[in-house]
């Protein structure tokens, strides 16, 4: 189960970040949502990046991140939650569960 976040934002559930003031000297480049048993909405802010191998090297570097969450909130190795994690990311890259809608437009660059 979900523990729902107090978020003060507009979106229910929102992982709160105003308190980290390490923040201040960043910015956003994707946001991800996920419904229960159901698909996935990812918005990406393509402009915000010098080249799209940045943008693997991001993912990369929040799976690492994310093996650690999850090694920490499950009670298990962070090693198995990073091989379980790859794991995902393997299926779902050799047969997508779902097809992409596109939500946001980019222009061309002129």
């Amino acid at each position: 189960m979900v523990e729902e976040n107090k978020s003060q934002g507009r979106f229910a559930n929102a992982i709160a970040v105003d308190d980290y003031d390490f923040l201040d000297q960043s910015c956003e480049v994707a946001r991800l949502w996920v419904e229960d048993n159901g698909p996935a909405t990812c918005l990406i802010q393509p402009d915000r990046l010098a080249q799209p191998e940045m943008f693997g090297m991001l993912m990369v570097d929040a799976i690492r991140h994310g093996a650690r969450a999850f090694a920490q909130a499950h009670d298990i190795r962070e090693t198995e939650a990073l091989q379980r994690i790859w794991s995902g990311l393997e299926a779902e890259r050799d047969r997508n569960t779902t097809n992409l809608d596109t939500v946001q437009d980019f222009e061309k660059p002129n």
